[in-house]
C-alpha cells in the first residue's frame, strides 16, 4: 500500500509539477474597424467594388472564369518546388517536435562485451579465460519545473509556424501563376492592339503614297506615314519576348521546363472576367485568414516558451536511474542470480556557480521573444497596408480604364475624320497622324489598364490571404 501510495504522489507531482516562465497569452494588435478602401468603394463608378462580407476565398481564382488559369493553378499545387520545399520542411518541425517529446520519457540503453583474459592481471596464470558481460541502464528526468514541458510547448509552436509558412507558400504561388498568366495575356492583347494599328496606319501610309504619285501630297507625308509604321511595327518583337518569357515563368512555377507550356499557351487569350464584387472582409478576420501573421504569433509563441526552458536551468534537475548488470565467465550461468548486480536511485544535479551564463541565456531569449513580437507587430500592420494598397490601386485602375474607354471612343471618330478631311484636301498630313498616333497611344494603355485591374484583384486575393485553404 505505501509503495503504491508513494507512485501515486510522485505520478502527481510530475504531472501537475509547475512549469517557470512566462505563459503564452495571443496578442490582441489594434486594428480599424474596417477597410478604409472599402468605405469609399464608389459604385456608380466602378463595375466590380470591395465589400466588407466575408466569404470563402479559397478558390478565388475560379472566379475569373478562365478554365486555362484553374488547370494552371492546380498543376502548380501539385508540382511546385518551392511548395515541396517548405513540405519538407513541416516535415522537420514534426520530427523535431517527436524528438522534444521524447523528453518526456524514461531512456534505457542496452549494450554487451566479451573478453578473452589471460595473465597474471586477471589471475588465470597464464591459462586464458572468457568473460562476458551485459548491462541495461535505464534513465527518467523528473520534469518538476516544465523545463522538457516548455521545450515541446516550443516545438509544437514551430509545428504551426511550419504549418502556417507551407500555407504561405501557397498562398504566393497561386497568385504569382495568375500573375504571370494575366502578363502574358497582356502581352498577348497588345501585340493584337499593334497589329490592329499597324494595318490601319498602312492603309494611311498607302494613301499618302497614291497622292505623292498624282502631285497632291508630298514626300514628307509619305516618310511620316512610314516612320509611325515602322514605330509601331517595331513594338510587336518587344510584347512577343515579354510574351514568351511569361510562358516560360509559368513553366517554371509549374516544375516543368521552360518551354514545355509554350505549345499550350502560345494562342492568343482574352483577360479573365472580373467579379463584380470582391469579400475584402474586415480588419480583424485578416489577423486569423492571413497565414504570415498566423506564422509570426507562432513563432512568437515558440520564443515565448523559450524562455521558460531557459528559466528552468535555475533549478535542480532530478532523475531515477537504474540499471541490471551480468557478468560470467560462462554462457550458460549469464543469467543466474549470483551473477547479477541491480541497482535504482534518485538522482539530482543543481548548477550552483555558472558565472551568470544561465541568467545571461535567460535575458537572450527574452530579447529573442520581444523581437517576435516586433515582428509580430509589422507583420500585421504590413498586412494591412497591402490589402489598403490593393483596394485603392483596384478602385483608381477601374476608374483610370473609364476615362481611357472614353479617350480611345473618341480617338477612332477622330482619325475617321480626320483621314477623311485629308483625302479631301481640307486639312494636312499632321492631323492624320497626330489623330493615328493618338489611338495607337490610348488603345495600348487601355489594354494596359485592363490587365492592371486584373493584376489589382489578384494582388488584393493575396493580401487578404486567400488559396492557403486548398489541400
Amino acid at each position: 500500500m505505501k509503495r503504491k501510495l508513494l507512485a501515486c504522489l510522485f505520478l502527481s507531482v510530475l504531472v501537475t509539477g509547475c512549469m517557470v516562465g512566462p505563459d503564452y497569452h495571443v496578442p490582441k494588435p489594434p486594428v480599424p474597424d474596417s477597410f478604409l478602401g472599402v468605405r469609399e468603394a464608389v459604385q456608380p463608378n466602378t463595375p466590380s467594388v470591395p465589400t466588407d462580407r466575408s466569404e470563402d476565398l479559397a478558390l478565388w481564382w475560379r472566379q475569373f472564369e478562365d478554365p486555362t488559369l484553374n488547370r494552371l493553378v492546380e498543376e502548380a499545387l501539385k508540382a511546385n518546388l518551392s511548395l515541396a520545399l517548405a513540405e519538407a520542411s513541416l516535415r522537420q518541425a514534426r520530427a523535431l517536435r517527436g524528438i522534444a517529446v521524447a523528453g518526456l520519457f524514461p531512456s534505457a540503453t542496452a549494450s554487451a562485451a566479451y573478453q578473452r583474459q589471460a595473465g597474471p592481471l586477471y589471475g588465470t596464470n597464464g591459462n586464458p579465460r572468457n568473460f562476458y558481460l551485459a548491462t541495461v541502464d535505464a534513465a527518467w528526468e523528473l520534469d518538476f519545473f516544465g523545463g522538457v514541458r516548455r521545450n515541446v510547448e516550443s516545438a509544437s509552436a514551430n509545428v504551426v509556424a511550419a504549418v502556417e509558412n507551407l500555407r504561405d507558400v501557397q498562398v504566393i504561388l497561386i497568385a504569382e501563376v495568375a500573375l504571370d498568366y494575366v502578363q502574358l495575356r497582356g502581352y498577348q492583347q497588345q501585340i493584337v492592339t499593334a497589329r490592329n494599328n499597324l494595318k490601319a496606319q498602312e492603309h494611311t501610309a498607302d494613301i499618302t503614297r497614291r497622292l505623292d504619285k498624282v502631285g497632291f501630297d508630298s514626300s514628307l507625308d509619305v516618310a511620316n506615314a512610314e516612320s509611325l509604321v515602322a514605330s509601331t511595327e517595331a513594338q510587336i518583337p518587344v510584347y512577343e519576348t515579354g510574351a514568351r518569357q511569361s510562358i516560360y515563368a509559368l513553366s517554371v512555377l509549374l516544375a516543368r521546363p521552360p518551354a514545355d507550356l509554350v505549345e499550350l499557351l502560345s494562342p492568343t487569350g482574352g483577360f479573365p472576367a472580373i467579379p463584380g464584387e470582391i469579400p475584402a472582409g474586415l480588419p480583424s478576420e485578416l489577423l486569423r485568414r492571413r497565414p504570415d501573421i498566423r506564422q509570426a504569433e507562432a513563432q512568437l509563441h515558440s520564443a515565448t516558451a523559450q524562455i521558460g526552458v531557459a528559466v528552468a536551468q535555475l533549478f535542480p534537475q532530478f532523475s531515477l536511474t537504474g540499471g541490471v548488470n551480468w557478468q560470467t565467465s560462462m554462457v550458460n550461468t549469464w543469467f543466474r542470480g549470483m551473477n547479477r548486480s541491480l541497482f535504482i536511485g534518485p538522482a539530482g544535479t543543481w548548477p550552483i556557480f555558472e558565472g551568470g551564463a544561465i541568467v545571461s541565456n535567460i535575458h537572450a531569449q527574452e530579447a529573442l521573444r520581444d523581437q517576435a513580437f516586433v515582428t509580430y507587430q509589422q507583420t500585421v500592420l504590413t498586412a494591412l497596408q497591402d490589402v489598403e494598397n490593393a483596394l485603392v490601386a483596384f478602385a483608381k485602375e477601374q476608374q483610370h480604364h473609364k476615362s481611357l474607354t472614353d479617350a480611345v471612343a473618341a480617338d477612332r471618330k477622330s482619325v475617321k475624320l480626320s483621314l477623311q478631311l485629308y483625302q479631301e484636301g481640307q486639312t494636312d498630313f499632321l492631323s492624320v497622324l497626330v489623330a493615328e498616333r493618338q489611338e495607337y497611344t490610348d488603345e495600348s494603355a487601355l489594354t494596359t489598364s485592363t490587365q492592371n485591374i486584373a493584376a489589382d484583384l489578384i494582388t488584393l486575393y493575396k493580401a487578404l490571404g486567400g488559396g492557403w485553404e486548398v489541400e
